[in-house]
């Protein structure tokens, strides 16, 4: 345990208890070099060259790092670590049940992944896996930017069920046209928000408030957050493709997510109660695109857009049956107990998954699954 703390506090840059922020000069993007003071890892994207987005929820804040890892890999090597959560844990000098992995997150310049740990005191902790080495992301000293996120849950506030809104202040980030993207909730009446954020950061950060009809549950819904979402074109037309808790999957067109708006999104898909989505990526094999998604109770599933483009309607009657799925068809892959997934190129995923052995295993997936 003290080598843990050792590596916490030198090496991986003590990302809670190095508190002091220092600022010397001024980078790229607005970026100025300091130690940012992120309190959890809600989600990993990355931004423009090489710059990691790192949602934190417990201080309701979006960082931005420069990583410095900006060159180019021509070619991704495939990615096979056996027993991951293992090593990471004896870099931190503990044990693997005393860590959980957050989040992945590939660098689509370097194509070496990026991996969201929190330790069993809380503590956060990034790693880079480059090939089959695995080292500690040091945040001490670094080129950054934040930006606090207006109108977050205030620490106190609790759901009917007693468990804490703050937490899902960021569900999910992304980067698209220029914008960090985030998902969670906000302390407003319609609990549901999307914020796009212009980068470099400014005083600006447009929200709007979502609103979608969920078929397992029979009812329009205000409070639950987006769970997971990607952008994509359909027929010509940009939209957020999201999927929330318990499945729906809802279509929102980007040109309507306003400022201060109220948006209905399109529930094209009921994909089975008793689930909760954990990521989506788009891919792509030859001229058709695919939506690949990660679930907690289900196997990963995989829609093709050309099913979204077709499907001209919107779910807004309840399913008949418990754990039954409605409207656009989806595939079910034969790969169960996926913890986490990114895009690695537009063929391949990086999946990390629980074997049927126990073990917990990073590894890059084949065309085979498109």
């Amino acid at each position: 345990m003290k080598k843990m703390y050792f590596l916490l506090a030198l090496g991986c840059a003590g990302l809670m208890l190095l508190a002091g922020t220092s600022r010397f000069s001024r980078g790229n993007y607005g970026l100025v070099k300091g130690t940012p003071e992120i309190k959890s890892i809600s989600g990993l994207a990355f931004g423009p060259d090489g710059i990691l987005l790192v949602g934190d929820s417990k201080s309701a804040t979006v960082f931005a790092i420069d990583t410095k890892d900006a060159a180019s890999a021509t070619q991704a090597p495939n990615i096979e670590i056996k027993n991951i959560d293992q090593k990471i844990a004896a870099l931190l000098g503990t044990d693997a049940q005393n860590i959980t992995i957050q989040d992945i997150a590939v660098n689509p310049i370097s194509k070496n992944v990026y991996c969201a740990v929190q330790s069993g005191d809380g503590t956060p902790v990034l790693f880079k896996i480059a090939g089959d080495k695995i080292e500690a992301v040091s945040t001490k000293d670094v080129m950054f930017s934040s930006l606090t996120l207006n109108g977050a849950p205030s620490e106190e506030a609790k759901d009917k069920r007693g468990n804490s809104l703050r937490v899902s202040a960021i569900s999910d980030i992304g980067f698209a046209d220029g914008k960090v993207l985030v998902s969670g909730l906000s302390g407003q009446e319609f609990a549901s928000t999307f914020r796009s954020i212009p980068f470099p950061f400014s005083d600006k950060q447009d929200q709007a408030t979502l609103e979608i009809y969920h078929a397992a549950h029979g009812k329009y819904e205000t409070l639950s957050p987006i769970r997971t979402f990607t952008t994509a074109e359909i027929s010509g037309k940009k939209y957020l493709v999201a999927s929330y808790t318990c499945t729906p999957l809802v279509l929102f067109p980007l040109d309507e997510l306003k400022p201060g708006s109220h948006v209905k999104g399109r529930t094209v898909a009921e994909m089975g109660s008793g689930n909760s989505p954990i990521d989506m990526v788009t891919m792509k094999k030859g001229t058709e695109s695919f939506l690949m998604m990660a679930n907690s109770s289900r196997p990963v599933f995989k829609v093709k857009y050309k099913s979204i483009e077709t499907f001209q309607g919107s779910l807004t009657t309840p399913v008949e049956e418990n754990f039954a799925t409605a409207g656009v068809d989806f595939v079910s892959l034969p790969v169960t107990n996926v913890i986490q997934l990114d895009k690695l190129d537009d063929t391949r995923m990086v999946l990390l998954q629980r074997r049927s052995n126990g073990s917990l295993d990073l590894w890059t997936s084949s065309e085979r699954y498109l």
